[in-house]
């Protein structure tokens, strides 16, 4: 039996005011790690997600994923009533998570001014497209359009064709693990000092760290070189990039230091100190031909996991190309509980991304479950904030408080 005390982060309560993907992952990693978090979801249906992947029982795999190990509390945030319960319940605890469009939490009572005049320490931690500040901080915005914004959309694609946009919430999910450090980091600082923070964490800021060489390079050689995208091959360093395999493709990183290793694989050791091949200097505009030796190579071989084998006996950093279908049956995936199956009490087994964090002294992958709507209205209502069982069926005769089975 796990005893919740052994989680690193059981002693904190977080207020969660978030929905969608950015805002959730922040808050799901801090239960994750044991945080008591209380989600704030809006009457009547609660968190837009829960109408998201619904394949059984009326139940979103999509809420389930991002919200597993929170407690739900749905209260009606228009009435004068439910939001003096959301005010009460920012006094009892150590931060509160939003992302709202800025301005919202003022209109709401709640901005950062309200919430420390009901605690002196408070953290709030706002979770935006945009970010608190700056001409587009109001503009309304999604991880695709921050994307846009960073420059990051411009370097996906083939060079002749229009830009292409990334299959995944890179930049929410991302975003929400800047939130989370952020907010951890806050509440070491308040330990040491005693003060709160109101921390202002961006998707576009998030994106725009991403750049690991093309913002210097584009500066630093005053605008000689535009960084552009690049297809299926990286465009600084060769050969990198996705080559066309028996069935199949392979990643190949045979840049620096890992040449001589791709030169040996392929059998073309005479390749290594070549002086028209010797450093990716020289190998960059011999990419194209580059590109054909090596695919010729690959097609020398029956499948793609054998010239992965080839590949991999020389030290060649190389993977298969694969879809989602086949990373939920990968051995290492498994194994590692990257991915790993759940049973949710309402839709069933279901496989969902692990927890990334991997812990030697604490417990991984912890069992959690995800709340249905209002679940934990009885509970917020008597244990934390102090109220009767009457008070507690007149909010829900009111529609104050709404609990539902999905």
């Amino acid at each position: 039996m796990m005893d919740k005390n052994d989680l690193a982060l059981s002693d904190l309560r977080i207020l969660d005011l978030t929905r969608a993907v950015a805002g959730p992952t922040c808050t799901r990693m801090l239960a994750e790690m044991g945080a008591d978090v209380i989600k704030v979801e809006p009457t009547p249906n609660g968190d837009l997600t829960r109408a998201i992947s619904v394949f059984r029982n009326e139940r979103s795999l999509y809420f389930v994923q991002q919200n597993r190990g929170k407690q739900s509390f749905c209260v009606n945030l228009r009435d004068p009533r439910g939001m003096a319960l959301i005010a009460e319940l920012a006094t009892q605890v150590d931060a509160v998570v939003e992302n709202f469009r800025p301005g919202v939490m003022d209109a709401m009572g709640l901005g950062f001014e309200r919430l420390r005049e009901l605690k002196d320490d408070i953290i709030l931690c706002s979770i935006s497209s945009f970010g608190q500040t700056g001409p587009l901080a109001r503009s309304p915005g999604y991880d695709f359009i921050a994307q846009a914004y960073s420059g990051i959309t411009s370097m996906i694609g083939e060079p002749d064709q229009p830009p292409n946009m990334i299959g995944a919430a890179v930049g929410d999910a991302s975003t929400g693990v800047h939130a989370a450090f952020a907010l951890v980091s806050a509440i070491h600082r308040r330990n040491r000092t005693g003060k709160g923070d109101h921390l202002d964490i961006a998707i576009l800021d998030a994106y725009y760290n991403y750049h690991d060489s093309n913002v210097h390079v584009h500066s630093g050689s005053k605008g000689a070189v535009s960084p552009t995208r690049g297809g299926s091959h990286f465009a600084v360093v060769c050969p990198a990039g996705i080559f066309q395999g028996t069935g199949g493709y392979v990643v190949i990183m045979g840049f620096l230091h890992h040449w001589p290793d791709l030169c040996r694989a392929i059998g073309r050791e005479d390749l290594s100190e070549h002086p028209d091949y010797c450093d990716d200097t020289v190998r960059i505009p011999r990419r194209d031909e580059l590109t054909v030796l090596i695919e010729k190579w690959l097609a020398t071989f029956s499948d793609v996991a054998s010239a992965l084998q080839a590949l991999t006996k020389c030290d060649v950093p190389c993977a298969p190309v694969l879809t989602v279908a086949e990373t939920m049956q990968d051995p290492h995936l498994r194994e590692r509980g990257t991915v790993r199956t759940v049973d949710d009490p309402l839709h069933g087994p279901v496989d969902l991304p692990g927890m990334p964090i991997r812990w030697k002294e604490h417990p991984n992958n912890i069992p959690l479950v995800a709340p249905t709507l209002g679940q934990h209205n009885e509970h917020v209502m008597l244990e934390r904030l102090g109220r009767t069982q009457e008070e507690l069926d007149e909010l829900r005769a009111a529609g104050v408080l709404v609990e539902k089975q999905i």
